[in-house]
């Protein structure tokens, strides 16, 4: 009765993980050190993200308890640790980038964001992946360009129209 509480409770855990998750990393830990784990673990707190290993069965289980994460079932296999991010989807990509520079392990099975599964050779593209709040300055600096380059056209067009008046003043009074 004890072991079937405690895989409630831990259900219970993962299920609040993933409802204030906009994604959720998976990497196959096999080969890594305590200390390796601990370490990535580290680098992943320092950015509000959630790194633990949980039991497949049970990660499935809540998956299928929230909802919308059903592509991300052929993932649930082997030893899994699930990086929980809520922000900036890209981030866990870039440590785990960064972590694989110096570290063989963990191998990267794929990401959930948002619904859409990305499997894992798409960690590169991922990690490259601009943050919302990038995306949404880009988007205010296209929408700012038009205005600018009218205003910058109406300006030097308005010197030509004066420079223009003042050229043909001047030939009439000569």
């Amino acid at each position: 009765m004890a072991t079937l509480e405690k895989k409630k409770e831990t259900q219970k855990e993962i299920v609040e993980l993933l409802k204030a998750s906009d994604a959720v990393y998976l990497t196959d830990y096999k080969g890594m050190s305590v200390a390796q784990i601990n370490k990535l673990r580290r680098s992943f707190r320092q950015d509000g993200i959630t790194y633990k290993v949980f039991k497949n069965t049970l990660v499935k289980r809540a998956m299928e308890e929230v909802g919308g994460y059903d592509k991300g079932f052929e993932l649930l296999e082997n030893q899994s640790a699930f990086a929980f991010v809520s922000g900036d989807p890209a981030q866990p990509a870039k440590i785990l980038k960064s972590f694989l520079k110096e570290n063989k392990f963990p191998q990267f099975k794929g990401a959930i964001i948002e619904g859409s599964l990305f499997e894992g050779d798409k960690l590169e593209a991922l990690s490259s992946m601009k943050s919302k709040d990038e995306v949404i300055g880009d988007i205010i600096g296209l929408l700012l360009a038009p205005i600018s380059n009218v205003v910058g056209a109406l300006q030097s067009q308005g010197s030509n129209i004066v420079g223009a008046i003042t050229t043909i003043a001047e030939k009439e009074n000569n």
